[in-house]
């Protein structure tokens, strides 16, 4: 059994992937070739925004929004203190200030009573200004966003969407990767919506910064990419990554439906037996992982061992919060933050992400929950 199965949705899906690989290496355009273009089109209309971008991965994706709103030294940045590191490693390479907030404990997305706390304690402390806040859609499930954005309405700052993980998800008729003033995402093999090597793109409805990534992607080009108006990046989409992604875009509405079937039924084994995931009304996840709670660390690496002799595999997402990471000990300020108290802290210590994906079988789910009843 495999955590996230990509050998079998290359079976379901192998005729039009093989041939879409094929006709790239015939036309031998591997660099910005034609299906980047149609597939930034086709992302664009997908999620309901007006421009999509893609780069090399989602990592550059998040640095591409940064570069084009001028972050830097003196400027705060609000993130999730549970997620991927790539949230917050960015902001410090562009020598802005990361500030770690606090998640919901039943979303693990951020909490926006905290972030409205860390921007009142930044304005206070009068070294920092507040630019932006980072709202990951952790887990496939699409952050607060009618709670954040009117936290950042209030004072005046910019979100941006990491849809690293969210891409397929919604609240109501909207689609994640829409709810930012700039949103990201990641085409990584085991992501949602996931290509044959690293992959990212941006997607906003604003003119002007859809620009300036477009130049910051290809070095700063201007007229051209031997006309360089600013430092920029190397950061392209292969056309080949670009063809598969394409086919895969087709069967993507059907495999987001088969993810919700295998995360009900997951709920329905599991609900009596830990605490499960929880969508809230009128929110839609892509469940890019299916993670349950356990009471404490120690019942939590035990079922993760039992379901190892089991040969059943699961991961930890994530062991370390945010401000435990040593590279950022220069920036968890615990006198002005109380990290100790963090939700965040405590879901470090008892998650645990369960196999998910799109052809993930009944009887696979049967199994894999009978094995964490017969341990708990």
């Amino acid at each position: 059994m495999q955590f996230r199965d990509l050998s079998k949705q290359y079976e379901a899906l192998k005729s039009d992937i093989d041939q879409a690989m094929l006709s790239v290496a015939l036309a031998s355009h591997y660099i910005m070739g034609p299906q980047v273009k149609e597939l930034e089109q086709q992302l664009a209309a997908y999620t309901g925004t007006k421009h999509c971008l893609t780069c090399a991965n989602g990592t550059d994706a998040l640095t591409l929004a940064l570069k084009a709103w001028g972050l830097g030294k003196g400027d705060a940045v609000f993130v999730p203190d549970f997620t991927f590191f790539s949230s917050a490693e960015v902001v410090a390479l562009e020598g802005a200030t990361p500030i770690f907030i606090d998640v919901d404990g039943t979303t693990f997305n951020i909490d926006a009573a905290s972030l409205d706390a860390a921007i009142r304690a930044v304005i206070a402390g009068g070294q920092l200004t507040p630019r932006v806040v980072v709202a990951v859609d952790l887990f496939g499930l699409p952050a607060n966003y009618p709670a954040i954005k009117a936290v950042a309405e209030k004072y005046h700052l910019l979100i941006l969407e990491d849809g690293a993980q969210g891409f397929g998800g919604s609240i109501g008729e909207r689609k994640a990767c829409s709810f930012g003033d700039i949103s990201t995402t990641s085409f990584f093999p085991a992501k949602p919506l996931g290509c044959y090597g690293d992959g990212g793109a941006v997607f906003t409805d604003n003119d002007e910064w859809a620009a300036l990534m477009a130049s910051y992607r290809v070095h700063g080009k201007g007229t051209d990419k031997y006309d360089n108006v600013r430092i920029g990046m190397n950061s392209r989409l292969d056309t080949l990554q670009a063809a598969i992604l394409q086919v895969k875009l087709r069967a993507f509405d059907d495999e987001v439906e088969r993810v919700n079937a295998a995360a009900r039924r997951y709920t329905e084994q599991l609900g009596g037996c830990v605490k499960t995931p929880v969508v809230p009304d009128g929110f839609r996840s892509s469940w890019a992982q299916y993670t349950i709670q356990l009471p404490s660390e120690q019942e939590r690496n035990r079922l993760q061992q039992a379901l190892k002799e089991a040969g059943i595999p699961s991961m930890v997402y994530y062991p370390k919060t945010m401000h435990q990471q040593t590279a950022f000990s220069n920036y968890a300020n615990t006198e002005e933050l109380n990290y100790a108290g963090y939700t965040a802290v405590r879901l470090s210590a008892t998650v645990l992400s369960l196999p998910m994906h799109p052809y993930l079988t009944a009887a696979d789910i049967d199994m894999i929950s009978e094995r964490v009843k017969d341990t708990i």
